[in-house]
């Protein structure tokens, strides 16, 4: 359970940084929105990630945010997010490998001849 765990919330730190390094001015109900989580979540997440020093906010006075303020991800959540990116991957895989041979195994049972 712990593991599936960790991978819910590396998932979840990868698409939080993966969305910030696109783009960074987006609000925090923006981000929340494209993730499909709640704003308290996403500022959980957020402010996580910024005590593990992988993102920060900086001040940015263009930006569209009414506080003026854009999350960045720092060099070593650069670091971070490449490797999230790799775990992610070969999850990915690995969940696409099974269910391709569960689809198969099920198109033969239902194809087999009564």
């Amino acid at each position: 359970m712990t593991s599936r765990r960790n991978d819910l919330l590396e998932d979840t730190n990868f698409r939080v940084m993966r969305l910030l390094q696109e783009n960074p001015d987006l609000t925090q109900r923006e981000l929340a929105e494209k993730l499909g989580v709640s704003v308290g979540g996403l500022n959980y997440c957020l402010k996580a990630l910024m005590e593990k020093g992988l993102v920060k906010m900086q001040n940015f006075t263009h930006s569209k945010n009414k506080f003026g303020y854009v999350y960045v991800l720092t060099p070593r959540g650069i670091a971070e997010k490449a490797k999230l990116t790799s775990n992610f991957l070969k999850r990915k895989m690995e969940e696409y490998e099974s269910l391709k041979a569960e689809i198969e195994a099920l198109t033969i049972e239902v194809n087999k001849p009564k």
